[in-house]
């Protein structure tokens, strides 16, 4: 008789942590240039006066929210809130859209109403193959905003929308998702690094030293 009984509930759990641990490993490897770059870029946009808008559809439409949220409130340090949009959280607007122009263009609509040239529309789909997503990204660039997405596995139709893509690598939809978690948070905490850069500069030459 075996030591170790069969137990598919553990054992589907390992599987999940090996395959999530591998996902987090390409990411490292491979994309967090990227994030840190978009952090920087991002804060120029947010404290020059212009605003991020974010969409998602489902569970990617969760991440865009908490990214909104940790912008708009605190990720982890005091500051000031900057602006930022989840566009599926606007219940109204994408009900009355969707009834209206069809789910396709839930997004696109709204991207028209409140996005201006210079603006940011961050874009998560698993799949990257959501239309009213990529149909958001078109109207974006037409509207003169910069398109990004975080997806899963490219190349795929909504990398190709986005003036750029972070495509996640992973064995799963879920993975992708949970990589995508810490894209997010990664992203806000390379936004407040570059935000507070400029205060420990002044506070460096208020003190003297050289910068």
């Amino acid at each position: 008789m075996s030591e170790h009984p069969a137990h598919p509930a553990l054992d589907a759990a390992r599987l999940h942590c090996r395959s999530l641990e591998e996902a987090l490993g390409r990411f490292r490897t491979h994309s967090l240039e990227q994030i840190a770059d978009w952090g920087g870029r991002l804060a120029d946009v947010l404290t020059g006066g212009g605003r991020l808008l974010a969409a998602g559809n489902g569970g990617s439409a969760a991440q865009a929210q908490h990214l909104t949220a940790e912008l708009v409130g605190r990720y982890r340090q005091e500051r000031r809130a900057y602006s930022a949009l989840a566009l599926h959280a606007e219940t109204s607007s994408v009900t009355a859209i969707g009834n209206d122009y069809g789910f396709d263009h839930v997004y696109a609509r709204q991207v028209t109403a409140h996005g201006r040239p210079g603006d940011i529309l961050l874009l998560l789909s698993t799949s990257g193959r959501s239309a009213n997503l990529i149909a958001a990204a078109v109207t974006a660039r037409q509207g003169g905003l910069r398109v990004w997405a975080l997806t899963g596995r490219g190349p795929n139709p909504l990398a190709e929308a986005a003036h750029e893509a972070l495509c996640v690598d992973a064995g799963s939809t879920a993975n992708v998702q949970e990589t995508h978690l810490v894209a997010v948070h990664l992203l806000c905490e390379c936004f407040d690094t570059a935000v507070s850069a400029p205060l420990a500069r002044r506070t460096v030459l208020t003190h003297g030293s050289t910068p």
